[in-house]
């Protein structure tokens, strides 16, 4: 079914998947497309973000409403005070920098998704949340673009 979408949907839908995201996505779109970087990098971040607001307004509500099934009430009950627990401190005490950081680490289980959900477990400013993320997002999509572009080998 997704072969049938054009190029450019498939790499803005594999942009919106957290722990892959533009990341992953810009470098597929080059490597196997043969798409220019700057082409995959639009579609990249579009994809990238379009969820980012989503996710910041409407968290509650999502929660809300996965805690009637038992399953995703464990889930939340053993994730969320993990994540309280491991980025309480980092996160209090640098807020929107450590939100930034996070974000802008080009590895998997960071980016986007994570660091909606970690804006909104710490309830942190929508605007300035927001802000933060897309400039991490801009960062991490920027190295994975330019270690493809350039063809620096990271790893042996």
């Amino acid at each position: 079914m997704l072969e049938q979408l054009p190029e450019w949907a498939r790499i803005f839908l594999m942009s919106m998947i957290p722990g892959i995201e533009s990341k992953v996505s810009i470098p597929f779109a080059i490597e196997i497309f043969g798409w220019k970087w700057w082409e995959a990098f639009a579609i990249g971040i579009a994809g990238n973000m379009i969820l980012v607001p989503v996710g910041l307004l409407f968290f509650k509500e999502v929660e809300r409403f996965l805690e009637r099934f038992g399953p995703w009430q464990r889930a939340m009950g053993w994730l969320f005070p993990r994540i309280r627990r491991r980025a309480g401190s980092k996160v209090q005490r640098y807020e929107c920098a450590a939100l930034l950081f996070f974000v802008a680490i080009p590895l998997p289980m960071t980016g986007a998704g994570l660091g909606t959900l970690i804006a909104y477990l710490f309830d942190l400013s929508f605007s300035r949340s927001l802000l933060m993320i897309f400039l991490g997002v801009l960062i991490a999509a920027s190295v994975a673009t330019v270690v493809v572009v350039t063809g620096v080998e990271l790893f042996f």
